[in-house]
């Protein structure tokens, strides 16, 4: 692996050479000289004296550098039947004119907009549009509950909120200018105008602050892009399932440039014209790095796909878009492919598509089971490439860099530390392991570009949350080995946030809901395994004393409860009320134990335990899922 190795201990050892030559690659109104400001260590810099535009980069320089009239932009939508290209230079008019809306609302360099959409070109629109005026935007998944888009609204503080009406689902369409209003209501911090772009399917009564898209777009002037520091931020992005106040995680401009467009041509094998397919949702940091920012700045065409691509009968949408559109690569989570693989275990519908430009499958999000892998690859005949990463790093940690140095492929392995990033084993005592030993996955400081300087607004709470557990190290909060062969192996979460689909979610902001049910005495959460989301949240409850209700209408209830206040996304629907709840004699609730036993492992009883008789009563409801 001479390449791999010469490239990784370049940027470890000589972070301001290997940098700067990859920042070369972009267009800068000021190119910077130095790489790396340490002086505010921990809080490191990128590129501290540049100054770009990310806009710019992602479509004005390939407009005038020829490549005007390449697809950009693919969009396909088998929810409304629809599809559309844009060429770089639609898009680029497209995002100009929606820079001139927002500017003509108020918009400037560093104001904040949030944006609550579906996966529609406009989406791209109004981020990009963002970027061409310094602001900062911050897209909130559309399937999130009011509550949850109301603490990211007092957060961000934005001075717009851009929407559609409506998101389309495959069984209803869920519309979403009632949920913003609900949101509004509850926040403290009010925008001063709401963009709507209305959909046919449903569309939304508009307020006195209320802007119609298409209304605003027939009479906006086109702006040009602004100039911005290369540590200005881009976007905030909050972490899923937060409890309390959000965490945001902060993307500057420079570093995340430079970063997106490195990975892309060395990680995923992407060259300018190529077309790459990300099949994910602009509201998760996946969406903001591959679907949009990182495709479009090398000069890629990017599909955007409105829709779930996998169930029944439609085993072959997948197929369907990569043959259509020529995608040489796809990018999902595993979910999908264990549902397509219950849907077509065969994998007959492969077969009925032209596959010959596709080279790789991409699968990151949550760990890859081998059945998984080892279905994908025999179908497929392509390398199927696990690959590890977190929305605070916004690009990968680990992988098998298939544009620098394609790498032998191990099953239950996202590969090797990706360039930049330092990665160590550390125990308890914050002391590295040898290989082969399990302990905590932390990179030593200072992380690369393009990943999170800070969280919005806190850099205390950031320092707390990530790097004051090892001095000089960020903490992951996943756990893993290296082998022999340097190659990374990720093995869980360490903290109570589980992967549903790919998605984090916090189990502890669903046991304040539960918590909050009059019937609730006390509950826990914890995540499980499973065989299609990777994992589930299963719930247990204690009644009150003196609580009649039945187990089936409570279930009933809190489920209903979960999805109001957190969104279909969490997946909650398994509920077991219990008689109590195993706890140390501090009284905290020994959820790994709880974790352990579900997932089928025989766990001893700790010796922290208050009562183990509660434990020994839980065993049997653990263990059968009743």
């Amino acid at each position: 692996m001479g390449s791999y190795h010469d490239a990784y201990r370049q940027s470890l050892e000589d972070p301001e050479g290997f940098w700067l030559t990859a920042a070369a690659g972009l267009d800068w109104t000021k190119p910077p000289t130095k790489a790396l400001d340490d002086k505010d260590a921990p809080l490191f810099r990128w590129f501290p004296d540049g100054e770009l535009n990310t806009c710019h980069n992602a479509l004005d320089r390939h407009v005038e550098s020829g490549r005007a009239d390449q697809p950009a932009l693919v969009y396909d939508s088998p929810v409304t039947g629809s599809k559309a290209t844009y060429t770089y230079r639609e898009l680029r008019d497209e995002v100009a004119t929606f820079a001139g809306v927002l500017a003509g609302l108020g918009v400037g360099k560093g104001d904040r907009v949030i944006i609550y959409m579906p996966m529609v070109p406009q989406a791209v629109v109004a981020m990009l549009a963002c970027a061409r005026l310094g602001a900062v935007h911050s897209v909130v998944f559309g399937g999130f509950a009011p509550r949850e888009l109301s603490t990211r609204v007092d957060d961000a503080k934005p001075k717009v909120i851009v929407a559609a009406s409506c998101g389309i689902e495959p069984t209803r369409v869920v519309e979403y200018k009632p949920i913003i209003d609900e949101a509004l209501t509850l926040s403290t911090h009010q925008p001063d105008s709401v963009v709507v772009l209305q959909r046919e399917q449903a569309t939304a009564t508009l307020g006195e602050r209320d802007v119609d898209w298409t209304e605003a777009m027939a009479t906006a002037k086109p702006a040009d892009c602004v100039p911005v520091a290369a540590t200005d931020p881009l976007y905030i992005l909050y972490t899923s399932g937060t409890t309390g106040k959000p965490k945001g995680v902060v993307r500057d401009n420079g570093g995340h440039a430079v970063a997106l467009a490195w990975s892309l041509t060395n990680i995923y094998d992407i060259q300018p014209g190529d077309v790459f397919w990300t099949a994910s949702d602009v509201g998760w940091v996946v969406g903001h790095s591959y679907i949009v920012y990182a495709p479009l700045i090398v000069g890629a065409t990017t599909v955007l796909y409105e829709g779930k691509p996998v169930g029944t009968p439609d085993a072959g949408a997948f197929w369907r878009v990569i043959a259509e559109h020529g995608a040489k690569a796809l990018f999902t989570a595993p979910t999908a492919f264990r549902a397509i693989k219950r849907v077509d275990p065969s994998g007959e519908q492969i077969g009925k598509y032209d596959l010959s430009k596709f080279r790789t499958l991409f699968l990151a999000g949550e760990r890859l089971d081998p059945e998984t892998y080892h279905w994908a690859s025999d179908k497929l005949g392509v390398p199927v490439v696990d690959h590890w990463w977190q929305t605070e790093t916004g690009w990968p940690i680990c992988a098998n860099l298939r544009g620098l140095e394609p790498m032998p492929i191990k099953a239950g392995s996202p590969s090797v530390p990706v360039p930049g990033y330092d990665v160590r084993i550390l125990d308890v005592s914050g002391e590295e392991l040898p290989r082969g030993e399990d302990g905590a996955i932390a990179i030593r400081l200072p992380l690369p570009p393009g990943t999170l300087p800070t969280l919005w607004g806190d850099d205390a709470r950031y320092i707390e949350s990530y790097l004051a557990r090892y001095d000089g190290y960020y903490l992951t909060g996943d756990g893993g080995y290296v082998d022999e062969d340097g190659y990374v192996y990720v093995m869980g979460r360490t903290d109570d946030v589980i992967n549903v689909a790919g998605h984090r979610l916090s189990t502890g902001s669903m046991e304040a809901v539960l918590a909050a049910h009059p019937a609730v005495a006390e509950c826990a959460v914890i995540g499980v395994r499973d065989s299609l989301k990777g994992q589930l949240p299963r719930g247990f409850v204690v009644l009150k004393a003196g609580v009649e209700i039945s187990a089936d209408t409570l279930r009933d209830e809190l489920v209903a409860a979960v999805r109001k206040e957190i969104g279909p996304v969490a997946a909650f629907r398994d509920v077991s009320v219990v008689d109590g709840l195993p706890k140390t004699r501090s009284g905290k609730i020994l959820r790994k134990t709880m974790r352990g036993i579900a997932d089928g492992r025989d766990e001893p009883v700790p010796s922290t335990i208050e009562d183990p008789k509660v434990l020994d009563a839980l065993r049997p409801i653990l263990r059968g899922g009743a």
